[in-house]
């Protein structure tokens, strides 16, 4: 026979073993004891939190958000260059960025300090559609972009007011009241100060094509999302 706890061969009628020093009847005794004993009960496993749910609800809200901006920019497309800028609540926001950029920027001299203010306004939701992308949030990098392009049409009449000076300013007066603004500098310098209107009219293009293409990619992050989820 062996020795049930080390293993060692032993006399069936020896009380003890030799090698470890085990009494054969306490161990069995302790055995019969825990075959008598009802095997415990596990507690119950907690409830696996789902959050599916919620996720839901996040969609519902960010496509809410994306028909309402396809809506404004529906808006902004439908009315002429500067009319749908200027009215906007964005209109101010971005005011108050594009003062900020002009301090910001205008240690790089004269000419970059007044193209810094409507740089910093169009630069600034690109670096935080930038930093949502390293996070991996693909839908709050579009909203940020459609930002950038808004931001493209309130710069727009400013550009196409070059000549004309006849863009009420933030101090309440006109271009042609204070000899000129930001972008009749800029484009006397550049020479380019007969194209105003022309690239006026590109620039207000080009940030309708943004917030549109910003609306898609949108649309896209979502749909993305909602198979993620399935």
């Amino acid at each position: 026979m062996q020795c049930p706890k080390c293993g060692a061969p032993h006399d069936a009628g020896d009380a003890e073993c030799r090698r470890c020093g085990v009494v054969f009847a306490r161990l069995a005794q302790r055995a019969a004891i825990a075959d008598r004993e009802p095997a415990p009960i596990a507690p119950p496993a907690p409830p696996v939190q789902s959050d599916k749910g919620a996720s839901t609800v996040v969609r519902v809200a960010r496509g809410a958000l994306i028909a309402g901006l396809a809506i404004w920019t529906w808006r902004f497309a439908a009315q002429p260059m500067g009319v749908a800028a200027a009215g906007s609540i964005l209109h101010l926001p971005n005011l108050i960025f594009h003062e900020a950029g002009h301090v910001i920027l205008g240690i790089f001299g004269r000419f970059v300090g007044v193209l810094g203010g409507s740089l910093f306004q169009f630069a600034l939701p690109l670096v935080l559609a930038g930093v949502f992308l390293r996070q991996g949030d693909g839908f709050a990098a579009s909203v940020c972009t459609w930002w950038a392009g808004q931001n493209l049409l309130d710069v727009a009449p400013y550009i196409a007011d070059a000549r004309s000076l006849q863009l009420v300013l933030l101090g309440g007066r006109t271009g042609a009241e204070v000899e000129g603004h930001d972008w009749e500098y800029l484009l006397t310098q550049m020479n380019l100060l007969h194209m105003d209107r022309t690239i006026g009219l590109a620039t207000h293009r080009i940030g309708l094509l943004m917030m549109a293409a910003a609306l898609l990619w949108g649309c896209l992050s979502l749909s993305r999302a909602a198979r993620r989820d399935e």
